[in-house]
């Protein structure tokens, strides 16, 4: 399973991209639909928020994968400026620090899943040898 997951560790950090921004529209809707009182209040449930570290913590770990099998030095570096940018910017809204922007957080994760998409063509190490360490 762990092997499975480092040798497709572009195809888990698209994928963790792509679920994180679903699960980021969604959640507006969610809560105007399940809405019972008058007043809606802003409070997000924990349960509800923990997704967002869920997602967080898969992407790190393709990230961290996915550089460790690129070959390409460019694009390791946009994977883990756009992973941490993600990243800081989840924990920021969760912490409730300064207010930022919904759309830089969209942002930085379709990069995210685009440099994943890009070092899957392009950067990829076919085999152990070629692995730059």
């Amino acid at each position: 399973m762990i092997k499975a997951y480092i040798n497709n560790s572009d195809y888990f950090g698209i994928t963790s991209s792509v679920l994180c921004m679903i699960h980021c529209f969604a959640t507006p809707f969610l809560f105007i639909t399940q809405a019972q009182t008058a007043t809606i209040t802003h409070e997000i449930p924990f349960l509800w928020q923990s997704v967002n570290y869920f997602f967080l913590l898969l992407s790190f770990t393709a990230v961290y994968f996915s550089i460790k099998n690129s070959t390409n030095f460019f694009v390791k570096v946009l994977l883990f400026a756009f992973s941490f940018m993600l990243g800081f910017l989840i924990i920021n809204e969760g912490v409730e620090g300064f207010h930022v922007e919904e759309f830089y957080t969209y942002l930085s994760a379709s990069f995210l899943s685009l440099t994943h998409i890009y070092n899957l063509k392009y950067c990829n190490c076919k085999d152990e040898e070629c692995c730059v360490h």
